[in-house]
């Protein structure tokens, strides 16, 4: 079963635990795992963030929607999510998986988050599923600037940057993982002038600096208050 901490962090209450566990149960560990709620969870987290854009975006056309939702719902972006609610030590794995560092790996994260999603849509339906869902990428959300949509995360944060004379990020390798063919980067992304420093992780070194700069820009545009406009 997970941690209270973590039920904390998710902000769910399961009227069916079984269902949470299941979610985290990676399919190396046993006959009963996470892949049938993870299939629910891809189309409830589509759905919760096309509504959530839909909503706070009135006037930006469809095509500019399908990008912007499709940078919050890709691998890289959820499992930057579940690193930040600590959710690789809350999954369950098969002996050959955690000696070699299932838990960190990306797909494992990004899938076992959806099917946390599909549990608490289960458990609780769609309004609950996504409450979740508007939870957990409160960051994410705040730091979308209807003139920015369709921008890269690197950008958006220089542009925020810049147009707030503060000087650009740097962008640090601070690990590798894995074998050649199936390498993870970790990359850091400082802001030296406010005295942040964001963490993201990729298959490739430009996917972990965009990973970084998301989650520097949520950082920053959370504790200005603003909603990262320029």
């Amino acid at each position: 079963m997970p941690s209270l901490s973590f039920l904390d962090r998710l902000g769910h209450v399961f009227l069916r635990p079984d269902l949470i566990a299941r979610a985290l149960t990676h399919r190396s560990f046993g006959a009963t795992h996470n892949e049938r709620l993870e299939f629910v969870g891809d189309a409830v987290l589509n759905c919760a963030v096309a509504a959530a854009l839909f909503e706070r975006f009135p006037a930006i056309p469809e095509g500019e929607l399908s990008r912007v939702r499709a940078s919050l719902v890709n691998r890289d972006t959820l499992a930057r999510i579940a690193r930040g609610l600590d959710l690789g030590g809350e999954i369950e794995l098969g002996e050959g998986e955690v000696r070699s560092g299932g838990g960190e790996r990306p797909s494992i994260l990004a899938d076992a988050l959806e099917a946390v999603f599909g549990a608490v849509f289960v458990d609780a339906g769609f309004d609950a599923a996504r409450r979740v869902i508007e939870h957990v990428y409160a960051a994410d959300f705040a730091g979308l600037d209807p003139a920015a949509l369709g921008k890269d995360p690197k950008t958006r944060l220089q542009e925020w940057l810049q147009a707030r004379r503060i000087a650009v990020p740097e962008y640090a390798v601070t690990g590798t993982h894995g074998e050649a063919h199936a390498q993870t980067f970790t990359i850091e992304c400082r802001i030296a002038q406010l005295n942040v420093t964001a963490t993201g992780t990729g298959t490739n070194r430009r996917g972990a600096e965009q990973a970084a700069a998301a989650e520097a820009f949520g950082r920053v545009v959370t504790a200005s208050g603003g909603t990262g406009g320029g």
